[in-house]
């Protein structure tokens, strides 16, 4: 017999869960933003991607750096928290801060990304 799986008793609207995208210089402050936003429940997870190249404009010159991705799983809810806290815990000036909506995902995904950004 196959072990049943849990599922949650109302899915989450899809869209109520985000993807959130920065980028920073160093491995070791994407894993401090990364770990902070989990610890704060501003966010369920990151991923941390890098080095990647980024070619930007920033004060009239056109520049190219290494930089590391961190990408958060939240709620829309919670959007305005990691926000904040990403402008607070950011050494960038301006950091990219960009949010895009999940339109498909597995409910029971979903449903945990809501509950590990419930505040406590």
């Amino acid at each position: 017999m196959a072990t049943p799986v849990a599922t949650p008793a109302a899915a989450p609207d899809s869209a109520a869960v985000l993807t959130v995208l920065t980028t920073t210089d160093a491995g070791e402050k994407a894993d401090a933003l990364a770990r902070g936003a989990v610890a704060a429940r501003v966010a369920a997870c990151a991923q941390i991607s890098g080095p990647v190249t980024s070619v930007y404009r920033w004060r009239g010159e056109v520049v190219t750096e290494r930089e590391w991705q961190v990408l958060f799983k939240t709620t829309a809810a919670r959007f305005e928290a990691l926000a904040e806290y990403l402008r607070a815990e950011h050494d960038y000036e301006t950091p990219e801060i960009i949010a895009t909506p999940v339109t498909h995902g597995d409910p029971t995904y979903l449903a945990w990304v809501v509950d590990e950004t419930r505040p406590e």
